[in-house]
């Protein structure tokens, strides 16, 4: 360097420190200035140029039209330019005359010039590219700014210091260059205007930060007006930013689709290439008899390319982030060194102060970008996992759905889609950790010498405690598992809820309940004692400290410890703690992820429907559908379910399939749709379909969504569909009309309203091939009969399509084409009707035994009574319709064939997801109006009382019931422990300081065992109050989620039926699933870190206080900017959570709704479209995510400047009273100020988790409190051993309503019925007869009069004692998930052989027998592995074991066979002679026989009399026996 500037005119040494370092008055030699400051800047340009030119190649954004901005920034470089180049020319012109200059005027003025010159372009090119605001060149101007400050100075200071400027001309350039980079620097903080063909953003409200400017990226001052507005008012979804577009699902699923299609091609050649034989395998893998692994498609892979780029940008993020933490120990040592020298200049230490606060600074702001960067790319990989499950599901074969439920498939979407999104801030870990270690040992090691071994080896014994950790994690599997099986049980408790009332079996249940809760709460104790182990680590990194510091003095005379040793070695223990702390964390987390991958890399590597199994383009001319020797399996390891298909429908035909329950007459709907597996053979069908299937499957959207199914709207057809499909009557009555919200599964509508809403759909399709699998059984018969004949039959809306219908209903097929008879798989026969009955096959024989009469009369009493009664029946469907199904019980399959395991899994993670969309009315009764307010009133109220706790601050009296379930003194113990902790800290740390500075007075160390000694029991005595306050949370925590679950439990058991009724059952369960698990596992520790942080925060500021008093003067300004920062963070940060967790269920409740509904989708090609509506909803969710990363960083940002002022002040104020301060208080004060950031930032954040995670005390509160029903038992009032003798029912005057304020249901019965007699209970639909047995039951109370049962009022005795007395057969048959045995009898009370009896009786006993576990076999959810038929005999077995003097009958209508029908019937007869029998009957022939019939007619008694009576006398059961053929 001296050779640059040593020779020639104003030549000067590069470096002399008398003039730069050992003066009041520091300056930097002319040569310096020259060169190094002059080429900073450039080399940094030159430095980014390549990597920014990359990136400016691949972001083509439009350009930007040349505006006065533009013009002028380029203006600027080209003078800048011709400024050095005039510095330039002058060294020539002085080299000319004769003068000639140091040869560091020639190459800086070339260095700089040729700088400026590529500003320039690159102000041009970054136009073309379309940058608004260029960082790198903001960077660039602020360099040279900064390096012009000191020449700047030091030229006016010796023009001043000799009189006159040396060289006039560089001295004018000097300053016009100054200016002109000033201005540069200024003008490049400006934004351009939006780049001219870029896309044109079309959203209303599109996110600022694409177009915000560098610094305001830097800072995220670009969040700050969403900031203002939340906490001027809670925000709304209409506030939230669009996503940016390289975040939306379109983009990200797309690209990772494609990179898996890759990975999945490339396995598929890797595996055709060891098919074919040319791997090589070495003679040691087929010695050990290794088989070659087949390479799998891997999804980590897939991710990795897909997110690449941002992948690596975060590196580099990190890796600066992490080698800046290191420079704050150094310059605190620098400080330390500079207070224990009283000869040096003041300036070093506002130097050092500042260049602490520049770092921190840099630190802040690279830290949040890296954070940014990182979190959003989480979101990506959330997004991109979500959607490419998705399509997965359908597609997937029904063998993989078997395999996993719902459920399990909504899990990978929401619990492992969302692991990823958690592991991925941590991944840089795996690079960064060993990094941060290994720097900060060699720098302790250069501070203190080979003493830190001492320390390392206590850190490597420290880590198998962190093992701890993973025991932690068996354990919280474990739980996980008691969770799943509580949730489960409850969610089959809420199912069948209504079973439970009606057998008075809820305390068995209880009991279950309280078992599975007890064994979870005591694993959560044994988590919670491990946790406070595991803080109990936390503290011994200052054992380390303790260690290393202990053997450094002790090993030597000589090793003194003075301050800067001891403050620089703790500051850099506390980084090193961080890196040790998070690994077992990351290790723990990449274990889960790990399973997580895999378990989504099976799911993806599933088999998918073959979508050339139905050849959709070729056929037979003249015909619509073809199978050809067709043998078709559910699954490959399975028998099939169809075999050796011969089938040919014309095209137009309406072509019947009947025969027994399980014969595959819905398997070969499927088969058709292309849904099961083809074995052999082959399927046409031409033309499109439309799909009715046996559940109606019902989307959660406006019954008109529904109908038109996505299709545009054409009024015309739309009404016709609606009016043949008898749907106008239900419109009448939903309050909306069609704008009807139809809640999940169609939970408001009547089975058949649900069925007829699916065969609109199917009408308006308009298709070509109708597959109808029995949409005629869920609806009564009348209302059956009109749609056969509007929409099905010959003349219906239909005639003319080909229609395949699949059906139980007799009294239809001699209006159909030909028949298809299946029997156990195959066809058995096919003809005509006319045809069938002549050949006296089998189904002949299924007709004489099941038509009521001999079929010709049949017909011909039909074509009669369909001319009379066209008005009748006008009337009659409108009746029907209306009704709605009014009966509690009518609610048909709906309660719980429907609601499955889905509403489960789903409910139990649509935390918060409730109080969306409109209200959903439950039942309707009475009128129209009625409902309207119904609707008005209930739901509104349940949803005000959502919404009441969704907004604004908690209430303090929701801490405040914490704080009571917790235990009051507990609470007090806990803050006091707290508060001795922080002080024992300080303690330690104060006599650590004490400690260095009498090493400074002495220059030796005395009684260092006497130090060490009161050090180490501080510190220790910090160690045991940490564990003993966590062990205390954990104590009071477990006692809190007990007695509120238990309260919780014990409300809900008791609620009435009324509450379920009229609230989801995801509803109860999310208090029961997500809330309690907060509860469980989320508050308390939550509670301790808060208190930790405000802990730490305290005692930083009483420390810096104390040490430097002056202090005191800027806490105020501090804490007031802080709780600024706070309360608008918290309020938006509040806000944007909830708005997050109420956008997440609706994903998830699409996605088990599209599972469910998959072969509809399918069938209807309608899977495009469903993908479409998957993004927009992740979409949704993901506008709520983004604005919350973002205003964490935003946050952050301001807080840490918060804590980098405290690190500027404690070190300005240190150095300004250096002379009263000694080396070991500034150490202290400046070594708690570095921590302090931390602490404030996790204060906010835990105080804002508390906040929304404090509300799920205030939800489990309020289902707690809800209304309960009469008590159980009444001890003063048991009625007598062997009550009811007789069996006398009586009803004198009564009356009842479903809900207070809504019409009575029952009007004034009095009625008696004797002991032993048969009684059968007719009516339309809606007259009451299902409300009069709930009555009986108490199920419902009356509203006046009372019921007797053997001269007892039911109203006097406890709900139990009535309830266990009356036996009711259901009309749906609900099992619980468990053994048969327990399904039969749940309390243990009867014998084996009553048992066995019992299911002899009920015709099960083979069934039972065949079964290897006997009465141990396990039912499945709902009964699912048994067939409904198999589970309606379960209940009568019920009913048998119990022989009570009562037993009701709920008929069951069309889920059963006739045959199964006939079993009950003969059992009943037989077995239940003594006893009184109440039968609501759906089809006539079963009481034909009965004592004596009861007609209800809108809640009143109508007809009573014996049924021969009744015919005679041609009233209301005279008519509906007539159309049942009866009479």
């Amino acid at each position: 360097m001296d050779a640059l500037c040593g020779s020639g005119e104003f030549s000067s040494k590069f470096w002399d420190s008398n003039l730069s370092l050992h003066t009041d008055n520091p300056d930097l030699t002319p040569c310096f200035q020259n060169s190094l400051l002059a080429w900073a800047p450039c080399v940094y340009l030159w430095a980014a140029l390549p990597c920014y030119l990359f990136y400016l190649r691949r972001h083509q954004q439009g350009y930007i039209v040349l505006s006065h901005l533009s013009r002028l920034k380029t203006a600027l470089g080209v003078l800048l330019w011709c400024v050095s180049w005039a510095d330039l020319f002058y060294s020539f012109h002085g080299l000319l005359h004769g003068w000639a200059p140091a040869p560091i005027f020639f190459v800086t003025p070339l260095v700089v010039g040729v700088t400026m010159l590529l500003a320039t372009l690159l102000i041009q090119y970054e136009r073309l590219r379309g940058v608004r605001s260029s960082g790198i060149l903001i960077i660039f101007w602020f360099l040279c700014v900064i390096c012009g400050i000191i020449p700047f100075r030091s030229k006016i200071l010796s023009a001043v210091a000799q009189g006159r400027i040396s060289d006039p001309f560089r001295f004018s350039t000097f300053y016009i260059y100054f200016a002109l980079v000033l201005s540069s620097l200024i003008l490049s903080c400006f934004r351009e205007k939006p780049p001219f063909f870029s896309p044109k953003n079309v959203d209303p409200n599109p996110c600022p930060e694409a177009g915000a400017g560098f610094l305001s990226r830097l800072t995220f001052w670009w969040f700050t007006k969403l900031a203002i507005l939340g906490y001027r008012r809670p925000l709304e979804d209409r506030d939230l930013w669009a996503l940016n577009k390289e975040d939306c699902s379109q983009m990200v699923v797309q690209r990772l689709l494609e990179e898996w299609k890759k990975q999945q091609e490339q396995a598929a050649q890797h595996q055709a290439a060891e098919a074919s034989g040319k791997r090589p395998s070495s003679e040691g893998e087929v010695l050990l008899g290794k088989r070659p692994r087949t390479r799998e498609p891997s999804f980590l892979r897939a991710l990795m390319a897909t997110f690449a780029s941002s992948f690596l940008l975060s590196m580099c993020l990190k890796l600066i982030q992490d080698l800046l933490s290191f420079v704050n120990p150094q310059l605190l040592s620098i400080l330390i060194r500079f207070i224990s020298n009283p000869a040096a200049p003041t300036w070093w230490g506002f130097l050092v102060a500042g260049l602490m606060f520049v770092c921190s600074v840099m630190q802040t702001l690279i830290l949040h970008q890296y954070y940014h960067c990182i979190f959003v790319m989480g979101l990506r990989f959330r997004t991109g996992i979500i959607g490419v499950i998705y399509r997965k599901a359908l597609v997937i074969t029904n063998s993989v759905k078997r395999e996993s439920t719902v459920g399990e498939i909504v899990n990978l979407m929401s619990v492992d889609a969302q692991r990823f999104m958690d592991v991925v801030p941590f991944l840089n870990l795996l690079w960064s950790a060993p990094m941060q270690i290994i720097l900060a040992m060699y720098f302790l090691w250069q501070n203190l010498g080979p003493s830190v071994l001492a320390g390392v080896a206590l850190m490597i014994l420290l880590i198998p405690l962190n093992g701890v950790a993973m025991k932690m994690r068996m354990f919280q599997v474990e739980q996980m598992k008691f969770k799943d099986s509580r949730i489960k049980l409850m969610s089959e408790i809420l199912g069948g809820i209504k079973v439970l009332k009606l057998y008075a079996w809820e305390p068995s249940f209880l009991k279950q309940v309280e078992g599975i809760r007890q064994n979870e709460l005591k694993l959560m104790r044994q988590v919670a004692y491990l946790h406070a182990i595991s803080t109990f680590i936390w503290v011994c990194t200052f054992l380390v400290t303790l260690i290393t510091l202990g053997v450094y003095v002790s090993v030597d005379e000589n090793n003194v410890l003075d301050a800067e040793k001891a403050f620089v070695s703790v500051s850099l223990f506390n980084i090193l703690k961080i890196p040790l702390n998070m690994l077992p964390q990351l290790i723990s987390n990449l274990a889960q992820t790990s399973v997580s991958l895999k378990r989504i890399q099976h799911f993806l590597s599933q088999d998918e429907l073959d979508p050339q199994c139905v050849e959709r383009k070729t056929i037979t001319p003249g015909y619509a559908i073809t199978v050809n020797n067709g043998t078709f399996t559910w699954a490959q390891d399975m028998p099939p379910a169809l075999h050796s298909l011969d089938i040919q429908v014309p095209k137009g035909a309406l072509v019947a399939v009947v025969g027994p329950v399980g014969c595959g007459k819905s398997s070969l709907v499927s088969a058709l749709l292309g849904e099961m597996e083809k074995l052999e053979g082959k399927v046409y069908m031409k033309g499109s379909v439309a799909y009715v299937p046996q559940q109606a499957w019902i989307q959660n959207c406006t019954l008109q969504e529904n109908v038109l199914f996505g299709k545009a709207l054409d009024p015309k057809r739309y009404q016709q569909a609606l009016e043949a499909c008898a749907l106008l009557a239900d419109l009448e009555v939903l309050p909306g009309g069609d704008q009807t919200e139809i809640g999940e599964k169609g939970i408001n509508l009547s089975g058949g309203q649900r069925q007829r809403v699916s065969l609109a759909r199917a009408v308006y399709s308009d298709a070509d091939i109708f597959l109808l699998d029995d949409p005629l059984s869920a609806v009564d018969a009348h209302v059956a009969k009109h749609i056969f004949d509007q929409v099905i039959g010959p003349e219906g809306v239909l005639a003319g399509k080909t229609r395949v219908l699949v059906t139980h209903g007799i009294s239809f097929l001699p209006q159909t084409d030909f028949i298809i008879v299946l029997a156990d798989g195959q066809v058995s026969e096919v003809g005509t009707y006319t045809a069938l009955l002549q050949r006296d096959g089998s189904f002949a024989n299924f007709l004489r035994n099941y038509a009521p009469d001999d079929t010709k009369d049949h017909q011909e009493a039909d074509s009669r009574t369909a001319l009379e009664d066209k008005e009748d029946e006008e009337v009659l469907l409108i009746e029907d319709t209306r009704s709605n199904h009014t009966d509690l019980t009518d609610n048909e399959p709906i309660t719980y064939e429907v609601q499955k395991q889905f509403m489960r899994q789903l409910s139990a993670m649509s935390s918060e997801g409730e109080g969306q969309g409109r209200p959903v009315p439950r039942r309707r009764v009475g009128t129209a109006e009625k409902v309207v307010q119904e609707a008005e009133a209930k739901p509104s109220r349940v949803l005000t009382q959502e919404e009441k706790a969704e907004t604004g601050t908690v209430k303090m009296s929701v801490y405040w019931d914490y704080a009571k379930a917790v235990g009051l003194c507990t609470t007090l113990f806990i803050c006091l422990l707290y508060g001795g902790q922080s002080a024992a800290a300080i303690g330690a740390n104060v006599w650590l300081s004490a400690w260095t500075d009498e090493a400074a007075m002495n220059g030796q160390q005395n009684n260092t065992s006497h130090r060490l000694g009161v050090y180490a029991a501080l510190g220790l005595l910090q160690g045991l109050l940490v564990m003993l306050s966590a062990v205390t949370m954990a104590v009071g925590g477990v006692q809190a989620a007990r007695l509120l679950h238990q309260a919780l439990l014990h409300n809900k058991m008791r609620s009435p039926q009324s509450f379920f009724d009229t609230t989801p059952s995801g509803r109860i369960l999310n208090r029961f699933s997500k809330d309690i698990y907060v509860i469980d596992e989320v508050l308390a520790p939550t509670i301790l870190m808060l208190l930790n942080s405000f802990y730490n925060s305290i005692s930083t500021l009483v420390v810096i206080v104390a040490s430097t008093p002056v202090f005191a003067v800027v806490v105020v300004p501090l804490a007031v900017l802080y709780l600024f920062v706070q309360r608008f963070y918290v309020a938006t940060s509040r806000q944007l959570k909830r708005l997050e967790s109420v956008s997440r269920s609706p994903i998830y409740s699409h996605f088990s709704e599209t599972v469910t509904g998959s072969s509809v989708i399918r069938a209807y090609g309608r899977s495009q479209d469903f993908e479409a509506i998957n993004n927009v909803k992740v979409d949704t969710n993901q506008k709520s995510c983004y604005p919350y990363i973002a205003s964490n960083r935003w946050l952050g940002i301001r807080v840490e400047f918060v804590g980098n002022c405290v690190v500027l002040f404690a070190a300005v104020f240190a150095v300004t009273g250096r002379n009263s301060l000694s080396p070991g208080l500034v150490g202290l004060s400046v070594s708690y100020a570095l921590q302090v950031t931390l602490a404030l930032n996790w204060m906010i954040r835990t105080i804002s988790d508390l906040e929304s995670n404090i509300v799920a005390v205030e939800r489990v509160k309020e289902y707690s409190k809800t209304e309960t029903e009469a008590p159980w038992v009444v001890e003063g009032n048991r009625p007598p051993a062997g009550w009811p003798p007789r069996g006398e029912v009586e009803f004198r005057n009564y009356s009842v309503r479903y809900r207070p304020g809504l019409e009575l249901v029952l009007k004034n019965l009095s009625l008696q019925v004797h002991g032993g007699e048969k009684v059968g209970i007719v009516g339309r639909t809606g007259a009451g007869k299902s409300s009069m047995t709930l009555c009986l039951f108490r199920i419902l109370e009356a509203a006046e009069g009372e019921i007797r049962i053997d001269g007892l009022n039911v109203a006097d005795i406890g709900l139990h004692d009535l309830r266990s007395q009356l036996t009711i057969i259901p009309q749906e048959p609900i099992l619980f998930s468990g053994t048969l045995r327990m399904n039969l009898d749940p309390f243990g009370t009867y014998s084996e052989e009553d048992m066995w009896r019992a299911l002899e009786l009920s015709h099960l006993h083979s069934f039972v027998s065949s079964q290897p576990a006997g009465l141990e076999f396990q039912c499945s959810e709902g009964g699912e592995n048994l067939s409904v038929g198999q589970r309606q005999l379960v209940c009568l077995a019920r009913a048998l074991l119990r022989k009570s003097r009562i037993l009701v009958l709920d008929e069951a209508t069309a889920a059963i066979d006739l045959e199964t029908d006939d079993l009950i019937q003969a059992t009943i007869r037989t077995q239940f002679e003594a006893c009184t029998v109440l039968t609501i009957a759906h089809r006539l022939n079963t009481i034909m026989d009965y004592t004596r019939v009861l007609v209800l007619d809108k809640g009143t008694i109508a007809e009573f009399d014996s049924p021969t009576n009744l015919i005679a006398a041609r009233g209301i059961f005279y008519g509906m026996a007539r159309d049942a053929g009866l009479a």
